[in-house]
């Protein structure tokens, strides 16, 4: 009966990571990266006024005569649309500014928050997946209600599915752009905002492909890591391999996913007894000490790699995301069975085979501790699982 639960768990978990299969509509969606061809990517910038604030349009009435071609208004002349920069070809960009004008009319576009659509243009890949974001500039004391300024930005590549898995590294992208864009009549174009779109799709997708790049096999010791709550320090690196690990950890981990905050705190306290992580740079492939990993990280190695090597930044983060996933769902049932162990004897004999079964016992009976802490019959259930998985590993 064991044995076939047993054989349950391990197909459940290998379907879990078959992503190359299950999600073979990415290299669909993302032609060329089977051929590891970089996908074009593209931004464009329009200055946002609405026409009834008099005193912002004056402001701008020269730079906005200057392109008079590229204006729009729409919706009755409640606001218009001058482009201010764009990487898209000449004949693709008035069809993106049309389908944003048409955005904006609905109320579709909302300050500060982006939106993710797919949109037809007259590029090679005739539609791309398409992140747009109204950047509103703050409204004067002596104007509160005029209508709101700013500037609407679109990053294109992909496919609309691929930049939903990216949408809070966008978002963040994008806002890093503001005070940029505070500049009279953006004199910094050239020298900052421009170079800064320009490296949009770098910044905000590549960095999980470059991390997987670096370690290669080793990932599986980031990826529990970020499990654990264990912390990462990066030697002799630069600012940018610094950040992208820091920002891998932060997305592999579960923070914010499964426990409420006085757990996440609980976790972290327990964290601290063990030894942080460290990647030196000074080699290639880097150097990594006080590395810790189990099966069912380790088990996630080779997709990654799969992703890495077919340059499929999208595919990478759904197999990050899948991973996330089991880890979670693996969670949740030994939740389950620990309060059924707490009346049945059969059960506690189940939340056993479970953890041998599962790879990642550590990690669940971890986050078991912090969450049940305030409940006795669980912690001393839980004491026994510990009891049992060390008396395991010793074994083997």
């Amino acid at each position: 009966m064991f044995t076939s639960q047993t054989s349950m768990q391990t197909s459940s978990f290998q379907d879990s990571i078959d992503v190359e299969e299950k999600d073979t509509d990415y290299d669909n969606e993302e032609m060329g990266y089977n051929q590891k061809i970089q996908l074009n990517c593209y931004y464009t910038i329009y200055l946002y006024q609405g026409t009834r604030s008099e005193a912002a349009a004056e402001g701008n009435v020269a730079w906005s005569q200057r392109r008079t071609d590229s204006t729009a208004s729409t919706s009755q002349e409640d606001f218009s649309l001058t482009l201010v920069d764009s990487s898209l070809p000449v004949e693709a960009e008035p069809e993106l500014r049309c389908y944003i004008s048409r955005r904006l009319s609905k109320g579709a576009l909302l300050g500060g928050m982006g939106n993710i659509a797919a949109v037809e243009l007259s590029v090679p890949e005739a539609a791309v997946g398409c992140y747009c974001c109204l950047l509103e500039q703050e409204r004067s004391p002596e104007q509160p209600d005029a209508d709101g300024n700013g500037y609407v930005i679109c990053l294109m590549g992909g496919s609309e599915k691929g930049l939903n898995l990216f949408r809070l590294e966008l978002d963040k992208y994008v806002q890093g752009l503001q005070s940029s864009l505070q500049t009279a009549e953006l004199v910094n174009l050239e020298t900052e905002i421009r170079p800064y779109l320009s490296m949009w799709y770098e910044e905000s997708v590549m960095h999980i492909h470059r991390v997987v790049q670096m370690v290669q096999g080793s990932i599986s010791l980031l990826l529990h890591a970020a499990l654990s709550h264990i912390h990462v320090e990066v030697t002799n690196a630069d600012d940018r391999t610094k950040a992208d690990v820091a920002r891998f950890i932060k997305a592999a981990s579960l923070q914010g996913l499964v426990q409420e905050d006085t757990t996440t705190a609980s976790l972290y306290k327990a964290s601290e007894a063990l030894t942080d992580l460290v990647i030196d740079c000074s080699t290639s492939p880097p150097t990594l000490s006080n590395t810790v990993s189990n099966r069912f990280c380790d088990g996630w190695i080779q997709s990654f790699l799969n992703a890495a090597e077919r340059c499929n930044p999208f595919l990478l983060r759904q197999i990050l995301e899948n991973f996330k996933l089991k880890a979670i769902q693996d969670m949740n049932s030994l939740k389950r069975f620990i309060r059924q162990a707490e009346s049945s004897h059969y059960a506690l004999f189940r939340c056993c085979q479970f953890l041998q079964g599962c790879g990642n016992g550590d990690v669940l009976l971890q986050n078991a501790h912090a969450e049940h802490r305030d409940l006795p019959e669980a912690c001393s259930i839980i004491r026994v699982l510990d009891q049992f998985l060390s008396e395991q590993q010793a074994q083997g």
